[in-house]
């Protein structure tokens, strides 16, 4: 077993470290920002725009203020509003759904494939109305839904394509990186993102210069020039300081993958044996980026409770799916039995570019050792 004490912690995710590995790299960034006396919507802003579009191998890409803001804005660049029927995963963040009403529009929940966990095509068509006008496709953990069959349907009945890829910087879809499959995607900056800013910020990325040239005027007042306001806009910008920040975490946004694939790697391996343990499952088709390790066990709070008093600390995403938060109350009465099962069950184990392989080894000792 690997030397580490019992009481040593280990932490979910250490965002401190990350900022020790580049600062030197992080610190001019800033130092750059701070001389330049220029702070929203500047070149460092148009600089990443640029590279997270050629990153994700699209034609645009517009900062905004966060990940919710980037599904919104483009859901209202469809121009999809009141009446309009959206659909979702049910085992997603509730950002997912708030972003539909937001824009006035309805989600629809559809149950995820359990072996992935993101949204079963095969139970789309039978959620679509009259009033469907899109769908959400979302890369949850890091892990791309299986698109090809979205699209397929998509197709047949006229609809738009959202991707919510604000866990899967980077992922790819048969060789594809998430981010250019639909009519949009939407992607988070928050902290402990795989690209993480220092604060939160978001970003769409699009092939389809409408869609980027609406999204950046809802974000920006509703407006193009200064003091025109054309449409009732929202303020919603990734400030300068964020994109410089980012633009140096992109430059190492592969290496880190890797490193989470690595530990990844190490987790299914040593972990295959556990009877009592459900791992990921990995499509052939699909290259995660590991956001997030999710195991499923149905006794599920004694583990994490072991853990903790072990030293390791693990999170669950997500404890309550969105039909059952009060937000959502006139959800409540739906059974969404795959999704509820998946939340009662789900623990996320530590996984980042900075956890070492002692570390590592320890969590896969400490839970070889628990006898669930």
């Amino acid at each position: 077993m690997a030397n580490i004490s019992r009481m040593t912690k280990i932490p979910f995710l250490d965002l401190k470290q990350t900022y020790l590995e580049l600062k030197a790299e992080f610190d001019s960034a800033y130092q750059r920002v701070m001389d330049s006396g220029w702070y929203i919507q500047g070149e460092e802003l148009r600089a990443f725009e640029s590279e997270f579009a050629d990153y994700c191998d699209v034609k645009y890409c517009v900062g905004v203020g966060n990940g919710l803001d980037a599904l919104h804005l483009i859901i209202r660049a469809m121009d999809i509003g009141a009446g309009d029927e959206v659909i979702v995963p049910s085992n997603t963040f509730i950002a997912t759904w708030l972003a539909v009403s937001y824009a006035g529009a309805i989600p629809v929940p559809v149950e995820p494939d359990e072996a992935t966990y993101n949204i079963d095509p095969t139970r789309i068509e039978e959620a679509i109305t009259k009033k469907t006008k899109a769908i959400i496709a979302v890369h949850l953990y890091g892990q791309p839904a299986d698109m090809d069959p979205i699209l397929e349907i998509a197709t047949k009945y006229n609809l738009k394509v959202v991707e919510d890829a604000a866990q899967a910087h980077g992922a790819r879809y048969k060789g594809k990186r998430t981010g250019g499959f639909g009519n949009a995607a939407g992607f988070s900056f928050y902290p402990g993102k795989n690209l993480g800013a220092f604060g939160d910020g978001g970003a769409v990325t699009t092939n389809d210069p409408i869609i980027a040239e609406k999204v950046r005027r809802l974000g920006n007042y509703g407006s193009q020039i200064k003091y025109s306001h054309e449409v009732k806009g929202f303020n919603s910008r990734l400030d300068e300081l964020q994109a410089a920040l980012l633009r140096v975490k992109l430059r190492h946004l592969d290496e880190w993958n890797r490193k989470r694939q690595i530990i990844a790697d190490q987790y299914l391996t040593k972990l295959s044996t556990s009877n009592c343990l459900t791992l990921p499952k990995i499509p052939t088709w699909a290259e995660p980026v590991w956001h997030l390790f999710v195991i499923r066990t149905h006794k599920r709070d004694s583990l994490q409770k072991y853990l903790t008093e072990c030293g390791i600390q693990t999170l669950i995403h997500y404890p309550v799916p969105p039909h059952k938060q009060g937000a959502y109350r006139e959800f409540y009465n739906l059974s969404l039995p795959v999704s509820e099962r998946i939340h009662n069950e789900v623990l996320s184990l530590p996984i980042s570019p900075v956890l070492n392989d002692e570390s590592v080894q320890y969590v896969i000792d400490s839970l070889s050792k628990y006898n669930l």
